[in-house]
């Protein structure tokens, strides 16, 4: 069992001088406590946080062993319970409710798509049974990468009476085709709402989304529709009274990108108009300076679900993620049109700023958010992609090379803010990062690759990448409440060790330099302090001052391992946790329980 630690609230400037958060306090088991404190350095009072647990994933399986058939239950009678439900994936919200959907056993997938480990994988956290699972034994030709596929649940959250109802069955009974989307979903990824219509959606197990539609004035399901025109979906926007969606093309989208603007009404919901054409999938989207500002994901090396379909395989990473600007809103006919598809600028690119070409392909752009004039935005890292990636593209001569490619490809998120783009104005600071990078260049060391720390060419303003983190792997989403803007990570510190391991054994290596898969701490100068479990929450209070640290151990559950989704209601977040750890269900050991999480964090003044 891995030790359970916890800290207070602190200032980041001093962590990122450390490289890791020191534990600072032990949580209280309350499902309702604060946990901010006054930040040494600071002047003034800062605010506490009152944190509450208001959903959670629970046991919905019975587990006895990798290839075993799966008992009844819960409760179970043999074997121990499960919790699939892993991600609370995708979540939007009305004035009075949120609606969400969830992902099961998001954690395997990644793994099976991304670093092609489809080895069953056992431990006191989480099960991966891939193609030892019952579903791929009932379904022979469903990839063992999607073995642990469960098909999602559809939940809403009124705000006012405090009431979760979960929607699922809505969709199952409500015909033989919706209920086979449903189970043929991936898991719901994305969410939006807009004039009484929510979508709750995600990719479907082939080359397609699918999309769920609710009327938010009565909770009635309005019916689901199968795109088969996209792979992917991520995230919606409402911008200039009108609802955007950011999609991708292919198997998990890794072809190419659209904006979808919706021209639907609640008759008739699922109606889109393709308002931009982009080179990479979409990934955030939001407004800033009278326009939509994206950031993409590129090839198909993403977080998500293989493509049932057999014989498919990735599409080899292409190009490099950016971020990429509309038209005004404002122009011409109100809000984007197709007119405007061909009309939008990148105005910045991963590749002006990662000086090694192979590890670029691999980054991806996460969450944004619009503040105080500045448009904000981080990395995403899939843990241990780079590396695999580079050594399959410059393959190491011998045990020095390969460590070498271990520690050059290892990457921590970085954030960036820009303003005046797209004029000769335009700027952009670093603001946790690196100046330098270690990049490979093959043709060095008389021939035989030589790795060296390169100029990134950004001099970061506040602190080190991964926000003082090295485990800090996704900007995953930011958010912008009480006038401060939000951002929260994913922490892979707690799989690490696992995954790295798993890579390692993978690609047959052994011996020292397998006990570096896995080590992001490899970067540091110095050796930082041992990792704090749990994804990480930061506050900007202004855009003159760094980030502090809200809570970095998981918000209460150091099995959290990332905030995945924000919803802003006035100073309120809601906060959409990812939590795979699918075999910790027992309520009454010293380790908190796997699945997702909603918390409702208010801000309590001194």
């Amino acid at each position: 069992m891995k030790p359970f630690r916890m800290s207070g609230r602190r200032p980041l400037a001093a962590a990122a001088v450390l490289g890791l958060l020191y534990v600072l306090a032990t949580p209280s088991p309350a499902a309702a406590a604060p946990i901010g404190t006054d930040a040494p350095g600071t002047s003034g009072h800062q605010p506490t946080y009152e944190r509450k647990l208001i959903g959670k994933g629970t046991p919905d399986e019975c587990f006895a062993g990798v290839g075993v058939a799966y008992p009844p239950g819960p409760p179970c009678a043999v074997g121990q319970s499960k919790v699939n439900q892993s991600y609370l994936w995708g979540m939007t919200q009305t004035e009075q409710s949120l609606w969400f959907g969830t992902g099961a056993n998001v954690n395997c997938m990644t793994s099976g798509r991304n670093l092609r480990n489809t080895t069953p994988n056992l431990n006191e956290d989480w099960v991966c049974e891939y193609g030892e699972s019952q579903i791929v034994k009932r379904n022979p030709t469903l990839p063992a990468t999607l073995g642990d596929h469960r098909p999602p649940r559809l939940y809403t959250y009124d705000k006012r009476s405090r009431r979760l109802t979960e929607k699922t069955d809505a969709v199952k009974s409500a015909s033989t085709t919706d209920a086979n989307r449903l189970s043929t979903t991936a898991g719901i990824r994305a969410a939006g709402t807009h004039q009484g219509v929510a979508f709750l959606g995600g990719p479907a197990l082939g080359e397609s989304i699918n999309l769920f539609a609710f009327d938010t004035y009565t909770g009635a399901f309005l019916g689901s529709v199968n795109l088969p025109a996209y792979g992917n979906i991520r995230h919606f926007v409402v911008a200039d009274g009108a609802l955007y969606a950011g999609v991708g093309v292919g198997a998990n989208g890794g072809n190419r990108g659209h904006v979808l603007r919706w021209t639907g009404s609640r008759s008739n919901p699922f109606s889109f108009l393709e308002v931009a054409n982009l080179p990479a999938q979409a990934a955030d989207l939001t407004v800033h300076d009278g326009r939509i500002f994206v950031t993409t994901w590129t090839g198909s090396g993403d977080d998500a679900l293989a493509a049932a379909v057999p014989g498919t395989t990735d599409e080899p990473l292409s190009g490099v993620a950016g971020v990429w600007m509309s038209p005004k809103l404002s122009q011409g006919e109100r809000g984007l049109t197709p007119a405007d598809a061909d009309n939008w600028t990148q105005v910045w690119s991963v590749d002006g700023y990662e000086p090694d070409p192979v590890v670029a392909r691999t980054y991806a752009l996460g969450g944004l958010a619009s503040f105080n004039g500045y448009l904000y935005w981080g990395t995403m890292h899939v843990p241990m992609k780079a590396t695999t990636v580079h050594i399959a593209t410059h393959p190491p001569a011998n045990e020095a090379a390969l460590r070498a490619s271990v520690r050059g490809t290892q990457r921590a998120i970085s954030i960036f803010r820009g303003k005046s783009f797209g004029d000769r104005h335009q700027r952009v600071d670093l603001l946790y990062g690196a100046p330098q990078l270690p990049a490979y260049d093959p043709a060095g060391n008389g021939g035989a690759g030589l790795w060296a720390a390169v100029s990134t060419g950004y001099t970061p303003l506040y602190g080190p990448s991964g926000m003082g983190n090295p485990y800090n792997n996704y900007t995953w989403k930011m958010a912008v409440a009480g006038g401060k803007l939000y951002v929260g990570t994913m922490d892979w510190s707690y799989i690490s060790k696992d995954l790295g391991q798993d890579t390692a054994r993978l690609l047959g290596v052994t011996g020292p330099a397998a006990a570096e898969f896995g080590d992001a701490s490899v970067l540091a100068d110095d050796p930082p302090p041992a990792p704090v479990y749990g994804g990480d929450l930061f506050v900007f209070d202004s855009t003159s001052k760094p980030a502090t640290v809200v809570d970095n151990s998981g918000l209460g559950n150091y099995l959290n391992y990332g905030i995945r989704n924000m919803i802003a209601d006035g100073s309120t977040l809601y906060l959409g946790m990812a939590n795979p750890m699918n075999l910790r269900t027992d309520p009454d050991d010293d380790v908190p329980e796997g699945g997702w999480e909603l918390i409702r964090l208010s801000t309590q003044r001194c």
